[in-house]
């Protein structure tokens, strides 16, 4: 993975069709997709559960982009070396799931994966100033984790310009993953975000066998969000 902060769209297959998803991958990259996008839950640290290492060991060969593993569970660090293992690219681990998150962050990186830190929406930009040398990738929550399909929590704006500035000129990807659309993509990618996390903004309209939208959404999403750079 080269760094860049040209505006990337990484989909989110929890809005795929679960039935179809290695044809659903190969759909969205065709049709212009950056990033594959997977949210693991635990049912524990978040109210729902999803994907485990066999799945993202089996959706592995689909992915010709970047495969980016967001961990919503906890205990985070016992599960790093298998999602590694199974071919993740990026792996996002909460500041919140655990008490040492930068032990989490080194276990990360000393796996071969790009590190990433995902922030809830209560938790303060601040929080992550210590551990910027550590990271690859901040992920801010604009949602409640947990769940696809929520409405767009505003104050995050705030928080991605703070979070710019923070970062300075580091190689550090700012993530937004939460209500991202045609209309909050500008807002993010004016505060400084690159990489725009979005499933049903994606997925809607489409499907395997009618890809097409899924292109004229990525290329919306992309179009309002590189203007506002």
């Amino acid at each position: 993975m080269s760094f860049d902060r040209s505006i990337k769209i990484a989909p989110s297959i929890l809005s795929a069709d679960f039935a179809n998803f290695g044809q659903e991958i190969q759909a969205i990259e065709a049709e212009g997709c950056d990033w594959v996008h997977v949210d693991v839950m635990d049912g524990h640290f978040v109210p729902n559960l999803t994907f485990g290492p066999p799945l993202v060991k089996a959706i592995r060969p689909h992915i010709k982009t970047v495969m980016d593993v967001h961990l919503m569970i906890s205990p985070v660090d016992q599960y790093l070396e298998a999602y590694a293992e199974a071919g993740a690219d990026v792996i996002t681990s909460h500041l919140e799931a655990g008490p040492h998150i930068h032990r989490t962050l080194q276990a990360t990186r000393a796996l071969g994966a790009k590190a990433g830190l995902a922030l809830n929406p209560a938790t303060r930009a601040e929080e992550a100033e210590y551990l910027l040398d550590m990271v690859d990738l901040i992920c801010v929550m604009t949602v409640n984790p947990g769940f696809g399909g929520q409405k767009f929590i505003h104050s995050q704006i705030d928080k991605v310009k703070k979070l710019r500035a923070m970062i300075g000129d580091r190689p550090i990807h700012i993530e937004i993953d939460g209500g991202i659309t045609p209309e909050t993509a500008p807002l993010m990618a004016a505060a400084g975000a690159d990489v725009l996390v979005a499933g049903s903004a994606v997925f809607k309209g489409g499907s395997v066998q009618n890809p097409a939208p899924y292109g004229e959404n990525i290329r919306a999403i992309r179009a309002a969000a590189t203007a506002a750079q």
